[in-house]
Formats: structure tokens, C-alpha cells, sequence
């Protein structure tokens, strides 16, 4: 675009050979073991001793500052979508980080408003549909929240979610999280948030009346341990909440996106909620959340200045988002994901040690015969495989969605080994 001669120009570009990120945080001085040392003195402790230093991704593999080689089997947590560095994604990025970075929501930019229709229209959201947009899954969840306490009315105070429910750590999403050793510590929590057993057509149906704002769910609880909803509960919770005036919130943070093998998890229920929220494989590794309202009336409960962000739907953000989305339609990812996550979830029922496999696309969890999920994460690791242990016998399995069949493979020819060590370490 030529510049206006009346104007400034602009500041020049760094010439080439300028440090990279890696060079100024001195990457390759430090050994694993030191970089953590340097970790502990330096960050919070709220995630414990990181398990690896990684200094580089490429596809499904990562490596650590000792150099050793990692199939990356959990996706930074169902959210490298597409994996590590591609190079589609990374061109984007580096192109719009360098035309225009953060205008503040004052202002917006082209790829906002295009994500935001793009989003609509993988949504099926019908006219009248709304986004908006957050920086991570808990934020997005947070507008959620008081989205629901917008539907309010007398006597209309209560919000459900269920048990084993996580819907991130801030003062409302921990309010719909269920876990005690989460909540504990901060309460009081706001109130109203009741939680009743997870997958109970008849409790639902008992706890939705005319005093319930709105129901949280996950279609599958991923912290849990991938647990999905049974067949026809959001059916049944898209009735409830429909005759009692209720909202129907669809929590898709970690299963929207691809994971699943759909656009949504909730994509084949034959329901239309009023509102979802989605994060994790958004931006490909890049951060950003949103809250989709279904229809006029959701998208008029949160009015100009009732909520906002600072960050949200910045330009690189949501070019990131715009790309990873033009690669999944793309490049067949999501037919991947079907595909090699019922590979997946074929070949490890059959392996010793494994009692059930749960899940859909590339989210899977496995239980084991043994409180050896914890070891079994150390022992993957030691072997060159990063999974997750969110219970005692549970391994989850959230990897690229473009994790191939013969990476696949490689894992599951590698677990009983990785459970004979796990077995061993507990005994």
C-alpha cells in the first residue's frame, strides 16, 4: 500500500540478522537441570516442577534442552491443533504481527470481523448471532457466566453444572468447577452454582425450574478424564432449560475445534444451544477464546460496557485463529483426527493393563488396572512420549490433530513396556 507523503513514515523494519527469541533468553547456555533451577527462582510455584525444559517443535515432535526427542501425544493440552510450528500458521502470524499488532477494542480490524463470521458459520448459529471475543477458555467462560446472571429475573438465581465439571480457575469459571481442591481455597465462591451428577437425565431434569439462569456442560469432560455426556443428555438439557426459560451453555474449550473430529463436540445432538464457548485449538498455539450467542435475544444480554477485554480479538490473535481454521478445512485434519483416533482407541483396548478407552477423534482417556497413571506419565517420558495423567488411573491423549498412523502406532508398540515400568515404580 503506498504511504500517504503527508504522513509519518513508518519505523524501519530490524535489519536482517536480528536476535531471535531463543537468542535472548540464551537458549543452549543452560542444561535442563539448570534451566529448572533458574524456574524455581523465578516463577510461581502454582504448576509444580515443570516436567521437561522444550526448546523446539516441529509437527507432533518436541525437544527439550538436553536435546532428547519427544512425540508429543498431549498438544500443550488439546491446544497445538495443528502441531508445532506450521509454517502456514507461523507465516500469518509473523505477516500481521508486522502490518499491525494491538489496536484496543476501540477499534477493530479486518480479521476480527472476518473471524467472527467465520465462527458463525462453522457454528450454524442462525441469524441474530453473536461473538465475542477472550483470550483464553477461562475468559471465555467468564463471559459465560455473566452472560447467565443476565437472565436473570425474580427468584431466577441458580446456575448448574455437574460433577467432575472444569471450567477454569478464575472466580467464576472455579464457581462451575466441581473439584474441592480447586475451589476450597477461594472461597467464598459467587454463589448460586449447584452441581449435580454428571450424565443423570432425572437429576437434570429435577434441578432445571424456573429459579435456574442457566446449565453449563461439557459434552466431554476432558479433566475428568474424557468423559462424554451419555447419548440424548443434550438433548434432554436443551428441553429442560427451553420450558424452565433456562440458558443452555456448551462448554467446547477443549473439544471444539477438530478435536473431536467435528467443528463441535456437540455438532450431531440436533440441538442449538444459546451459547458456547471455545478456546485451546482456536489459534493453533496462539491465545485466544470465545463466546458464541445463538440467536438475538442471548446476544442482547451483554450490552455495550457491560464486559470487555483489553486483548481480545487483538489482529494477530485472530489472524492466527483465521489461519488455523483455513488449515483444518483445508488440509482433510479433521478426517485425520477420526480416523487415527479410532485407530487409536482400537489398538489400545487390546493392550494388557488397559480397562476402558473413552472418547472421540484425538481426545481419548484410558483407564488402568493399577494407581500407576501418574508413573506411566514419568515412564512416557523417559521413553520419549508426552501424555497426562488427570486422575490416579486415567491416561488422557489430546495430540496434533495431524498426528499420522505410524505415530500412532509407535505409541501404543511402546505402552506396554511404558506400563511394566509404570507397574514396577508403584510396587
Amino acid at each position: 500500500m503506498p504511504t500517504d507523503p503527508g504522513q509519518p513514515k513508518p519505523a524501519p523494519a530490524e535489519t536482517p540478522g536480528a536476535a531471535t527469541a531463543a537468542e535472548l533468553a540464551h537458549v543452549g547456555e543452560a542444561s535442563g537441570a539448570q534451566w529448572l533451577q533458574r524456574y524455581s527462582s523465578s516463577l510461581m510455584g502454582v504448576f509444580g516442577t515443570p516436567q521437561r525444559v522444550l526448546v523446539r517443535g516441529a509437527g507432533c515432535l518436541v525437544w527439550d534442552a538436553d536435546g532428547k526427542e519427544y512425540l508429543d501425544l498431549l498438544g500443550g493440552i488439546a491446544v497445538n491443533a495443528l502441531g508445532h510450528a506450521h509454517p502456514f500458521v507461523t507465516s500469518v502470524i509473523s505477516s500481521q504481527l508486522a502490518t499491525l499488532g494491538h489496536v484496543s477494542n476501540f477499534f477493530t480490524s479486518p480479521t476480527q470481523i472476518a473471524l467472527a463470521e467465520k465462527l458463525l458459520q462453522l457454528a450454524g448459529a442462525p441469524a441474530g448471532s453473536k461473538v465475542f471475543f477472550a483470550n483464553s477458555g477461562t475468559e471465555a467462560n467468564e463471559a459465560a457466566f455473566k452472560l447467565a446472571r443476565r437472565n436473570s429475573g425474580p427468584g431466577r438465581t441458580r446456575i448448574i453444572a455437574l460433577e467432575g465439571a472444569f471450567h477454569g480457575r478464575t472466580m467464576g469459571a472455579l464457581a462451575l468447577t466441581a473439584k474441592e481442591a480447586y475451589r476450597t481455597p477461594f472461597e467464598p465462591l459467587p454463589g448460586g452454582v449447584v452441581h449435580i451428577p454428571f450424565g443423570d437425565v432425572e437429576a437434570l431434569r429435577a434441578a432445571v425450574d424456573d429459579t435456574v439462569a442457566a446449565v453449563f456442560l461439557e459434552p466431554i469432560q476432558g479433566e475428568a478424564g474424557v468423559r462424554p455426556l451419555p447419548e440424548g443428555y443434550l438433548r434432554a438439557a436443551r428441553e429442560a432449560t427451553t420450558a424452565a426459560g433456562a440458558l443452555l451453555i456448551l462448554d467446547e474449550v477443549q473439544t471444539g475445534i477438530g478435536r473431536t473430529g467435528k467443528w463441535l463436540a456437540s455438532a450431531d445432538a440436533g440441538i442449538v444451544p444459546d451459547a458456547v464457548t471455545l478456546a485451546k485449538g482456536l489459534g493453533g498455539g496462539f491465545p485466544i477464546g470465545a463466546l458464541i450467542t445463538y440467536g438475538e435475544q442471548t446476544s442482547h444480554l451483554l450490552t455495550a460496557g457491560q464486559h470487555g477485554t483489553t486483548f481480545g480479538g487483538n489482529p494477530v490473535a485472530t489472524a492466527a485463529a483465521l489461519a488455523t481454521l483455513h488449515a483444518i478445512e483445508s488440509q482433510g485434519v479433521m478426517e485425520n483426527a477420526r480416523r487415527v483416533g479410532e485407530q487409536l482407541r482400537t489398538a489400545l483396548a487390546a493392550v494388557d493393563h488397559v480397562t476402558e478407552v473413552r472418547g472421540e477423534g484425538l481426545l481419548i482417556g484410558f483407564d488402568l488396572d493399577a494407581d500407576m497413571a501418574p508413573a506411566a506419565v514419568n515412564a512416557a517420558l523417559d521413553a520419549g512420549f508426552i501424555i497426562n495423567a488427570p486422575g490416579p488411573r486415567t491416561i488422557r491423549l489430546a495430540p496434533p490433530l495431524i498426528l499420522t498412523s505410524a505415530q500412532a502406532d509407535q505409541f501404543v508398540q511402546a505402552l506396554p513396556n511404558i506400563l511394566a515400568t509404570a507397574i514396577g515404580a508403584i510396587e
